[in-house]
């Protein structure tokens, strides 16, 4: 369904496990920064009515994900780390040239997001099910329905504002692109890492 090229290898979820601590901190200032992609897109594109009113939304629901996993730090005794940059999004980000009309801009952001909402929605699934806490690996249950709903959101906005024949040509090289990526990936407790 999220049409991955290169899925997580499951052996990711034993780096995690040896850390908790550091995943939860990345984890939660994730979902900070998915909220901060919905406000510069309403700030960035103020005439798309519905793409505003669903990023108003889409920035209640990460921050409260945010006090979620920031909850969990508190009750496991922890305080929330440092932020730290995100490899991924840094490597992922060079992919489209800079510049451009405002819709293919758009396109562009809509695109980057819809991907970085289906990777962490495939790792949120590997820790479901394979986590051995099982309050962590129900909470990451749950967080998986609500990832793969913005993934598909993102899709579908890039899709109506931007040509359809080439916004899917453009996600499946961005797909490429990605799989490339995580190759050198996956060995580090971080979300996307």
């Amino acid at each position: 369904m999220l049409g991955l090229k290169l899925p997580t290898d499951p052996r990711w979820v034993n780096i995690v496990e040896k850390n908790i601590q550091e995943i939860l901190t990345d984890h939660a200032f994730c979902e900070i920064k998915a909220s901060s992609t919905a406000i510069s897109l309403m700030v960035s594109f103020p005439e798309y009515t519905e793409l505003v009113k669903e990023m108003t939304s889409l920035v209640k629901e990460e921050i409260h994900h945010f006090k979620m996993v920031h909850d969990r730090i508190i009750e496991r005794g922890w305080v929330l780390g440092r932020d730290r940059k995100d490899e991924y999004v840094n490597k992922l980000m060079k992919f489209f040239p800079k510049g451009g009309n405002r819709t293919t801009q758009l396109v562009h952001r809509l695109l980057y997001a819809a991907l970085i909402e289906a990777r962490s929605c495939e790792r949120f699934r590997l820790l479901s099910q394979e986590l051995k806490d099982r309050d962590l690996a129900d909470f990451y249950k749950n967080l998986m329905i609500s990832e793969a709903n913005h993934y598909t959101m993102f899709l579908k906005f890039a899709r109506t504002y931007g040509d359809r024949k080439e916004v899917d040509e453009k996600w499946n090289r961005l797909l490429e692109f990605e799989a490339e990526i995580m190759k050198d990936l996956g060995k580090k407790e971080t979300v996307h890492g």
